[in-house]
């Protein structure tokens, strides 16, 4: 049974189980008729779950693995065992109204999940896993994740106002959606939120929201639709911060740090002032720590589906995207005793005072400096975000054929995006006290001979402590170019389909940076205008603008997709499926040995800037009353080129990975239970480093599970939500854990009235500690590791009134 692509109007009112996936399929199909895995999040449960970010509602999703740790933007996003071996979405595409908010999920600091927020206006979030995705979108062999706007068809609106209880944030939601005429409707909704956020930080770090509208006309055989959205918005961006680890690597025990709980603190404060640096054109400039993690973006689309007779359809999707920004957050190169730390810049015997804060230019105490006596070295990852723009079309031609013994359903398109990448790394070192409350200040060292050697708390003008690494500046565009096709055979109750996908393209661009093959990179520069060059100011990264490098390569690789599908009954379905995908690396193999530093070819070919994986489904969905229940046992092996940034290091390395991931849901008049899990057994196969083969891939846990539990009157709403995890190696060594958590969540809803609604949701009730990432492979001799936490306990109070 194929459906129009417009169905996707009605997706707010369709009962679970029984929707119409419109991601990554040829033609709109009932969940249990399809041959893919694939699952869906409704408004409903969106506006009970009131998820912090997009990247915390998309761990609700079995086989996803969602490092939301980092706060609204900058999440690590992987799948059933794929690595996550860079940050962001590396092979999953994130897609708004079946368009990718970015072509590549991970960019370097402009992840795709920067510029995507979950708000009211999102009608229902699709994600499909591992089958067709890698034939029906570029770039996404894992996983295509799909946010699918409201578009008014059926009139209703809300307006919510919301006020954290135990943290500052105040927030407005309202959407509202209408129709205008005959075949004609409207919706527009949004958000504003401002406030200090989950994390003591000691200033008004969260401000901005966004607003999106999209209006509808129908006519006989199709609709066009015209969608706008503006997001302008800005929030701390959280980085591995210090602990303290004791026990042994393989049976750690995190804890916090006196005066510095890695749940509720941060290193950002109002006493760390403006970042100092040389711009992209090496002039001198300043950015407000205040800032964050900044974006702007301003899309405009057009989507339009017509029958043109002959049972032919025409559906073409085109979006144009301005998008822009900054990420600047303070990152730990390492951490210690504050007469450590200052004897390691300053040489022996060396002097601490404070640079900020109320006792600025007084001498500190080292043994009780910032109530921990400890000090950290600070690499600012103060990077510009001068252009990700995107332009995108797909455009598709449909038709079903009647072969008389069965139905045959053709699709062939053509998708085309152009993605600019254009950005200045402008970072710099400083040393700040490790203390929570919006409290931490920077510190001047003075050596043994009475020089201070920092000047305000900077130690240099550049990465000093990752050896003046990293200064660059890009701007590259990438054009993606891919000529798809389907054909679907349907006989009674089986259904076999095949899809093929040839993505080709080019980079074509500029870069230009203090690494290998550059120059440098380090120089002088008189910041304070005082006629004398200071230590800090002679460790200053300068971009060498005279050389310059060209990007200039073409690219190309085929995906393909073969699966099966088989109706037991009309609530049983048993499907099969193997796919091949790639992933075009983009910006993330510039600065490598992959792309030549002389004309900017491809030295090694195509299999330098390509990774591909291939994966093996077989599964089972059954949908009958209010029961639900799908299993999928998969396989995946992932071949990939990557680069670590600092210090700049090449990996080439194969993965596997098998396992089996479990959904179930469960109804009984008020009271519903929905679940899922997904159990991985991952190793690396082959790297350039031979002691990992065998390893475990980083952060990959056994086992990661989700379940949401509600009971539902007609005057109130209770309920809970679990997400967790077993336990994972920091690194691919495999010596120091992650520890196993367990977040719960819960929400509580009472209607006194009608159309009114009064809410409470908890965000961690339990306040559990709990570790996404690290970057020791060991716990080191002093006992501080760098690791990024989860969150701690925030409740949320909310007003809604529905019209």
């Amino acid at each position: 049974m194929t459906t129009p692509a417009f169905a996707q109007d009605n997706v707010d009112e369709t009962v679970e189980g029984e929707e119409i996936i419109v991601t990554a399929v040829a033609r709109g199909q009932n969940r249990i008729e399809s041959s893919v895995s694939v699952s869906a999040i409704g408004a409903d449960e969106i506006t009970k779950l009131n998820a912090p970010s997009s990247a915390d509602l998309i761990r609700q999703i079995p086989g996803i693995r969602s490092e939301a740790s980092g706060g609204e933007g900058n999440a690590n996003i992987a799948v059933r065992g794929i690595p996550v071996s860079t940050g962001g979405a590396r092979y999953i595409q994130l897609q708004e109204d079946g368009l990718p908010v970015l072509e590549f999920g991970d960019i370097i600091f402009g992840n795709a999940d920067n510029f995507l927020r979950a708000d009211r206006s999102v009608a229902r979030v699709e994600a499909v896993r591992g089958g067709s995705a890698s034939t029906f979108a570029s770039n996404a062999p894992g996983a295509v994740i799909n946010f699918i706007s409201k578009t008014g068809k059926q009139e209703g609106g809300a307006i919510q106002g919301s006020v954290g209880l135990d943290f500052e944030t105040y927030r407005l939601d309202f959407d509202y959606g209408a129709p205008l005429g005959e075949d004609l409707y409207f919706h527009v909704g949004g958000f504003y939120r401002t406030g200090e956020g989950p994390r003591d930080i000691g200033y008004n770090g969260y401000d901005g929201g966004q607003i999106k509208a999209n209006i509808t006309k129908e006519f006989e055989g199709g609709y066009i639709r015209f969608s706008a959205k503006y997001l302008d918005d800005k929030t701390p961006t959280i980085l591995p911060q210090p602990v303290r680890v004791t026990g042994s690597n393989g049976s750690p025990n995190y804890e916090a740090i006196a005066g510095f709980d890695p749940r509720t603190d941060s290193l950002y404060s109002p006493f760390l002032g403006q970042a100092v640096t040389l711009d992209g054109s090496n002039n001198p400039t300043s950015f407000d720590f205040r800032d964050g993690l900044s974006v702007q973006s301003k899309a405009f689309g057009i989507e339009a589906e017509i029958d043109v007779g002959g049972g032919w359809t025409l559906t073409n999707r085109f979006r144009f995207a301005d998008n822009s920004g900054g990420f600047l957050s303070p990152f730990p190169a390492g951490a210690g005793t504050a007469q450590s730390v200052a004897n390691s810049i300053g040489g022996a015997g060396s002097t601490i005072l404070f640079a900020s804060g109320p006792n600025a230019g007084q001498v500190a105490n080292p043994t009780t400096i910032g109530g921990n006596g400890l000090l950290t070295n600070v690499v600012v990852f103060n990077t510009r975000l001068n252009s990700l723009d995107n332009v995108t079309n797909d455009f598709r031609v449909n038709k079903e054929f009647d072969l008389g013994g069965g139905t045959l359903n053709f699709t062939s398109g053509f998708y085309l995006s152009r993605q600019t990448i254009d950005t200045d790394w402008l970072w710099t070192s400083h040393v700040q006290t490790v203390q929570g409350d919006g409290q931490a200040v920077l510190v001047n060292i003075r050596n043994a001979g009475g020089q201070v050697v920092t000047q305000n708390g900077a130690v240099g003008f550049g990465a000093t402590f990752f050896g003046n690494c990293c200064r660059r500046s890009y701007d590259v565009d990438y054009s993606t170019y891919a000529p798809f096709a389907s054909l679907s055979f349907e006989t009674g109750r089986l259904t076999l389909d095949a899809s093929i996908r040839y993505d080709f393209g080019d980079a074509s661009g500029t870069i230009t940076g203090s690494d290998t093959g550059f120059g440098t990179g380090v120089g002088s520069f008189d910041f304070d205008r005082n006629g004398t060059i200071s230590p800090a100011e002679a460790q200053t990264s300068v971009l060498p603008l005279g050389n310059a490098r060209p990007v200039n390569y073409d690219f190309d690789y085929v995906s393909y997709s073969l699966g099966a599908n088989y109706l037991v009954s009309d609530d049983l379905g048993v499907f099969a499926r193997y796919s091949r995908g790639g992933r075009h690396t983009a910006d993330r193999s510039l600065f490598s040995p992959a792309v030549s530093t002389t004309d900017g070819s491809l030295p090694g070919g195509d299999a330098g800037v390509i990774a591909t994986v291939n994966q093996l489904e077989v599964g089972a969905k059954y949908q009958s009353g209010g029961i639900g229940f799908y299993a999928t046992g998969f396989f995946a092996k992932t071949e990939e080129t990557n680069v670590e940034l600092a210090p700049l290091e090449l990996f080439d390395s194969t993965y596997e990975a098998f396992g089996i991931e479990i959904e179930g849901s469960y109804r009984t008049g008020p009271f519903s239970l929905s679940a899922g899990a997904t159990w991985t057994d991952s190793e690396i196969k082959d790297a350039l480093d031979a002691s990992t083969i065998g390893n475990t891939p980083r952060r990959q846990a056994d086992l990661v599970y989700q379940a949401t539990a509600q009971y539902e009157s007609d005057m109130f709403t209770v309920g809970a939500n679990v997400v967790g995890t077993t336990d994972s190696y920091t690194q691919d060594s495999n010596l120091l854990k992650l520890p196993a958590y367990t977040q719960v969540n819960a929400f509580v809803a009472f209607r006194p009235i009608d159309r009114i609604e009064v809410g409470l949701n908890a965000q961690n009730l339990f306040n559990a500690e709990g570790f996404t990432e690290a970057e020791e492979g060991s716990i080191p001799a002093n006992g501080l590791v760098r690791a990024r936490s989860i969150a701690g306990r925030t409740v949320l109070a909310s007003v809604r009134f529905d019209f």
